[in-house]
């Protein structure tokens, strides 16, 4: 059965009738430029076309600088937190060591006589035992260090040398229950036994008539009785006196100057009198 399509010229035919008809339009667009219109028209009836198979693609790229520029973010805000964190720890250090040097300022300011010789220490560690007060100090013996020798902080008198080791000593806090030291009161120079309790941050003066001068407020400072602690150095205030008629003695309250329970840097006193080398064996007197 013969279909409209095998009718008419044959395919050669077709062919070399194409081909002519290409290369002229071609010669006659070349020449005259006859389908400039038609181009135009045919590339915006195209267009649309093309940004929608552009469309995807552009979709893509897009996505792909946005994950980029995500992760970008993403990591400097890594290293802006990291940097930051840096420079916190280098503020808590500065703080701490501006701390420091305010205290071992005050500490060198404190009213130390001139013709004495001072070494400032540092706090190594705390006794635990709930009944003895004591610290232990990084200054020994090869620093000269000696029993009974006084200690001192930025505000007054903190203990007394107790033990020497080579490389550090331990200190018996004047708030320790076996530890007393003759005081007297800077306002009528009456003369007391300023005894420890057991408590970090109360005192309490031993024998007090109830006819003694002493009052509230009161500053009390060594008395330099006893040749262990000089004379003239700060060692509490009086915070509470009750005179009991139906006890025998006052009984006097008083709070240490130095802050016992905040220790950091100590100052090691030695007397005019002081050998250069001073034995470190012997028992620590309690005056």
């Amino acid at each position: 059965m013969d279909t409209i399509f095998t009718r008419g010229p044959s395919l050669n035919i077709r062919l070399a009738l194409a081909l002519a008809m290409s290369v002229l339009l071609i010669v006659l667009d070349y020449k005259l430029d006859t389908f400039s219109t038609t181009r135009v028209f045919l590339n915006s009836l195209v267009s649309p076309v093309q940004y929608l198979a552009n469309l995807p693609g552009q979709l893509l790229n897009a996505s792909a600088q946005r994950l980029t520029s995500q992760q970008a973010l993403i990591e400097e805000n890594q290293q802006l937190t990291n940097r930051i964190l840096l420079l916190n720890e280098k503020l808590q250090r500065f703080t701490v060591l501006e701390q420091e040097n305010a205290k071992l300022r005050r500490l060198l300011d404190a009213p130390v006589r001139q013709n004495m010789r001072k070494m400032v220490a540092e706090l190594m560690a705390v006794d635990n035992t709930p009944y003895s007060q004591q610290i232990v100090i990084n200054k020994g013996a090869i620093d000269g260090v000696f029993l009974g020798q006084s200690v001192l902080d930025e505000r007054g008198i903190v203990g007394q040398v107790m033990e020497v080791g080579s490389i550090n000593s331990r200190v018996l806090l004047i708030s320790d229950v076996t530890h007393s030291i003759p005081v007297r009161s800077v306002r009528n120079n009456s003369r007391f036994i300023a005894s420890g309790g057991g408590a970090i941050d109360e005192l309490y003066l031993s024998h007090v008539p109830h006819s003694a001068d002493i009052r509230e407020g009161d500053v009390l400072v060594s008395s330099g009785l006893g040749k262990v602690f000089p004379e003239g150095y700060p060692v509490a205030e009086v915070t509470r006196v009750v005179r009991d008629e139906s006890r025998p003695f006052a009984q006097v309250n008083i709070e240490p100057l130095a802050k016992l329970n905040r220790l950091k840097f100590l100052l090691l006193l030695w007397p005019q009198d002081a050998p250069e080398s001073p034995p470190v064996d012997g028992e620590v007197s309690s005056d």
